[in-house]
């Protein structure tokens, strides 16, 4: 008799194919109740603070249970950042505890410092949450999916374009169930928009334009820091900086200000990229731009994103994909609104700008509600048809997919392919000139120094392959 494990993997290998149905709780032992042979055993690669909101949307669905977690640091204290809560290995370990103890006593979930010990030592894990740093999600994604894991991982999904290539090859390969942490993609506001995109409500799309606050964490650093702080009790430094070169440990670095080094981040276009070009990948079915060009404001060091960056994509007519010009902003910078939104300008401090040829559509940030302004104010429109599933939540939807579903909306295919034009608006940050892109052959044609970053480079032992 195959395993509960053999057949999941099996459920999730045939799901292209076929739909698997589970009986009904219900029906097998009343409201709530989860036979084990539909309980997921999730594992959680990284544990801060994006990993505990990981982690109670993982709590929300009772046939998905916390097995085990990973992470260099025991304890991280976030309270001054936005999570403003404790993290950290022992402090996720002791929540899963709690939570799962409370229906059964005793209950204990395994903690690791390094992954790679985790996932060779628990069997039974089903599927793996990736939380980690960007620098080290493309290992954390393919150690697993190598191993038959299904993979949920943080966005972007890789730190460089030759890594999202092989995680959605690898993807494809192994067959598992795989979701991008973009949450948005998932809301049926976002639905809303990209239906009514394709549907011609607003006419033919010319520009899009994105933009959100963000700015940098540590703003008054101008190089990468030379102090050499004692290195806090119970944090693996080593093992956190994984494939990258060893440099004493700063708390500039870590935790979560991480993001503004181009070691281990992609800046405020590579944290909200994925996010807030989301709607114009989805419904335009954006491929690959010709041209990406970046204009930096408070540029300060090679080692160090800039304070704020206006990006421009130049999407030709190819296949499906029609003549675009998308608009990226962050530090502060933003499109001119219609002046219909001027009364509603601070709900719009984040969000995204479709101009068409019979108006504009504006959306709050990360799949907010869409908002029509047609040019012709008499002219009313019908809302089209649904042909996105809508989903009870972007975690719903990857265990759905775990247990031999359809692919969840957001899985490695789409996810590398947002992932890519968000990391091309990052490579022209970082080279700050106009780039030519051959999407066919993964190379800026005018730019040979962009092929160590469209590549990486990384410590022996910590090869992506």
């Amino acid at each position: 008799m195959p395993t509960r494990r053999q057949f999941l993997r099996a459920a999730s290998a045939t799901a292209a194919v076929s739909t698997f149905n589970i009986v009904p709780r219900h029906v097998l032992g009343g409201p709530g109740f989860v036979p084990p042979s539909e309980t997921i055993n999730v594992a959680m690669i990284g544990c801060g603070g994006k990993s505990r909101s990981n982690m109670l949307g993982m709590m929300q669905h009772p046939d998905a249970r916390i097995i085990a977690v990973a992470d260099p640091a025991e304890v991280t204290d976030l309270h001054a950042f936005y999570y403003k809560s404790m993290a950290g290995r022992l402090t996720i370990k002791g929540e899963i505890e709690k939570f799962y103890g409370e229906k059964k006593p005793g209950y204990r979930c395994a903690d690791y410092v390094d992954f790679r010990h985790m996932l060779e030592k628990e069997k039974d894990i089903d599927a793996v949450i990736v939380s980690t740093p960007d620098h080290q999600h493309a290992h954390g994604s393919l150690t697993a999916m190598r191993q038959g894991k299904h993979v949920y991982c943080e966005k972007p999904l890789t730190h460089n374009i030759r890594e999202a290539r092989l995680v959605a090859k690898v993807a494809k390969e192994t067959g598992v169930a795989t979701q991008m942490g973009n949450a948005g993609h998932s809301r049926a506001f976002m639905a809303d928009t990209v239906e009514m995109i394709r549907a011609g409500v607003i006419g033919d799309i010319s520009e899009v334009h994105a933009w959100v606050p963000a700015k940098r964490w540590n703003p008054t650093l101008l190089a990468a820091p030379t102090e050499t702080p004692p290195v806090p009790k119970g944090f693996d430094w080593n093992l956190w900086l994984g494939p990258r070169a060893e440099r004493p440990y700063h708390p500039a670095y870590a935790p979560v200000s991480w993001r503004d080094f181009t070691d281990f981040g992609c800046g405020a276009l590579g944290d909200f990229g994925c996010h807030d070009l989301d709607s114009a990948t989805w419904s335009l079915d954006l491929l690959a731009p010709a041209t990406i060009e970046a204009l930096n404001a408070g540029k300060t060091d090679n080692a160090l994103f800039p304070h704020g960056s206006l990006c421009y994509f130049h999407f030709p007519a190819v296949g499906k994909q029609k003549p675009v010009k998308v608009t990226w902003y962050d530090g502060g910078l933003m499109p001119e609104l219609p002046a219909e939104a001027e009364s509603r300008r601070s709900k719009f401090r984040r969000g995204v700008k479709f101009v068409g040829s019979k108006g504009v559509m504006l959306c709050e940030g990360a799949g907010g509600a869409p908002w029509v302004i047609l040019n012709d104010k008499t002219a009313t429109f019908d809302k089209p048809a649904q042909s996105i599933p809508r989903v009870t939540d972007h975690y719903r939807d990857w265990l759905d997919a775990c247990k031999g579903g359809r692919p969840a909306l957001s899985n490695f295919e789409y996810g590398a392919r947002l992932t890519e034009i968000t990391l091309l608006g990052v490579l022209a940050v970082r080279l700050g000139k106009k780039l030519q892109w051959d999407h066919a052959n993964m190379k800026v044609t005018n730019a040979p120094e962009a092929e160590e970053l469209i590549h990486g480079t990384y410590r022996k032992g910590w090869e992506v392959v």
